[in-house]
C-alpha cells in the first residue's frame, strides 16, 4: 500500500489499523533542539479521542502516546521521531456480521477489489482511528511554528450555521462545549440536533472552519505546490471530508471582480481578505481561513441494503460504537493537518533563504 506519508521536509508516515495492536507514526525532518511540551501533545490527543462526550462514539481509548526515538531529555535530536498509540478497547466481534458484506459508502468494496484482502474490523486501515497519529505529528508541528496560531471550530451541523464572521468569535470558547462551537447559542442548537439524530439511529454531517493567523509572507510554492493546494490536499485526506474552500470560496464565483478584489493598504495588508490570505499560491500575511465539509458518518444503526461478496443484495444493520456526527472530534484533526502543511512550507522557506 502506497500513500502512507505526508509532507516533503516535515514528513509524517503513519501505520496501524483500527483494531490492531497499535497505531503510530514516524516523523522525519523535525529540526533538532526543539523542547517539546508533552502535556500539550497529549491534550491534543484528548480532544480527538473517542468517548469524551455523549455525542461521540463511546469506544473508550486513553490514546496515550509513547515516544520511542528522536527525542532525548525532552528535546528533539533531528533524527526520526517514532511513536505508538496502543489500542486497548477493541470489540472486533461487533464487526463479524459484515465479514462478507460491503457497507454502503464505506471503503469495504474498494479495499477488497484493490488488495484482494480486507480487514473488516472497524474498517482496518481505512478507519478514522488512523488520524490520531496525525494529531501527534500536528501537535509537534504546532510547537515548531509556535508564533503561528491555528484555531478550528465547528461552524455548522446539518442546516444549523454560525451566522457571524470568524472575526466576531472568541476562539477561547471553542473548548467550552462538546460540539466545539465558539458561539454559545448556536452550540446548544447543534448539540440538540446531534442528540436528536443519534436517537434515530442516524448520523449527520457538518463543516469546520479553520483560521491560521500570524503567517509570514512567502509560504507556498507557485504552480503545483501552492499553499492553498497543499491545504486542500491535507483536508481532503481526512476521512469523511467531501469539500474544501478557502477565502471567498464558492461565494466568490457569484461576485464581480470589482467586488472581489482585495485592495491594498500602504503597509501591504489588504482592506478585505476575500483571498483568504493566499495570492498566487503564496501567503500574503493576512489571516488564512478555510472551511471543510464532512459527510454524515456512513454507519447508521438502521436497516439498509448492502452488497455481499457473492454479488447479492442483502439487508444489514449497523452495529458497534460510532459517532452520530464526526465534526466535534475532527476539529483537532483539521488543526493538525493545517499545522503539518505550514510546518513543511516553513522548512522549505528556510531552506530557500538559508535561514537556519
Amino acid at each position: 500500500m502506497a500513500g502512507n506519508s505526508f509532507g516533503k521536509l516535515f514528513k509524517l508516515t503513519t501505520f496501524g489499523e483500527s483494531h490492531g495492536v497499535a497505531i503510530g507514526g514516524i516523523i522525519d525532518g523535525c529540526p533538532s533542539g526543539l523542547t517539546l511540551d508533552f502535556e500539550a501533545i497529549q491534550s491534543e490527543l484528548n480532544r480527538r479521542k473517542p468517548g469524551q462526550s455523549k455525542i461521540v462514539t463511546q469506544r473508550k481509548e486513553p490514546d496515550t502516546v509513547e515516544f520511542y526515538s528522536g527525542i532525548f531529555e525532552g528535546v528533539t535530536t533531528g533524527t526520526p521521531i517514532g511513536f505508538v498509540i496502543h489500542n486497548t478497547n477493541q470489540k472486533s466481534k461487533d464487526y463479524s456480521h459484515i465479514k462478507d458484506l460491503y457497507r454502503p459508502s464505506h471503503a469495504d468494496y474498494t479495499y477488497d477489489k484493490k488488495y484482494g484482502v480486507r480487514d473488516y474490523r472497524g474498517g482496518g486501515r481505512s478507519s478514522a482511528r488512523e488520524t490520531a497519529s496525525r494529531v501527534v505529528a500536528g501537535a509537534i508541528a504546532k510547537q515548531m511554528i509556535s508564533s503561528i496560531k491555528i484555531n478550528a471550530f465547528t461552524s455548522s451541523v446539518g442546516n444549523i450555521f454560525i451566522d457571524k464572521p470568524y472575526q466576531d468569535l472568541d476562539f477561547r470558547k471553542i473548548e467550552s462545549n462538546v460540539i466545539r462551537c465558539p458561539d454559545e447559542v448556536t452550540a446548544k442548537k447543534m448539540i440538540s440536533k446531534v442528540e436528536e439524530i443519534k436517537k434515530q439511529g442516524d448520523t449527520i454531517g457538518g463543516t469546520i472552519t479553520c483560521v491560521i493567523q500570524n503567517v509570514p509572507v512567502g509560504l507556498g510554492e507557485p504552480v503545483f505546490d501552492k499553499l492553498h493546494a497543499e491545504l486542500g490536499k491535507a483536508m481532503l485526506s481526512i476521512n469523511a471530508v467531501k469539500g474544501f474552500e478557502y477565502g471567498s470560496g464558492f461565494c466568490g464565483a457569484k461576485m464581480k471582480g470589482s467586488e472581489h478584489n482585495d485592495l491594498f493598504n500602504k503597509d501591504g495588508s489588504t482592506k478585505t481578505n476575500l483571498s483568504g490570505g493566499v495570492q498566487g499560491g503564496i501567503s500574503n500575511g493576512m489571516d488564512i481561513y478555510f472551511r471543510v465539509a464532512f459527510k454524515p458518518v456512513a454507519t447508521v444503526i438502521q436497516k439498509q441494503d448492502a452488497l455481499n461478496s457473492s454479488g447479492e443484495i442483502v439487508e444489514m444493520q449497523g452495529k458497534g460504537r460510532h459517532d452520530p456526527c464526526v465534526v466535534p472530534r475532527a476539529v483537532p484533526i483539521v488543526e493538525a493537518m493545517a499545522a503539518l502543511v505550514i510546518a513543511d512550507l516553513t522548512l522549505l522557506r528556510r531552506q530557500e533563504s538559508r535561514e537556519w
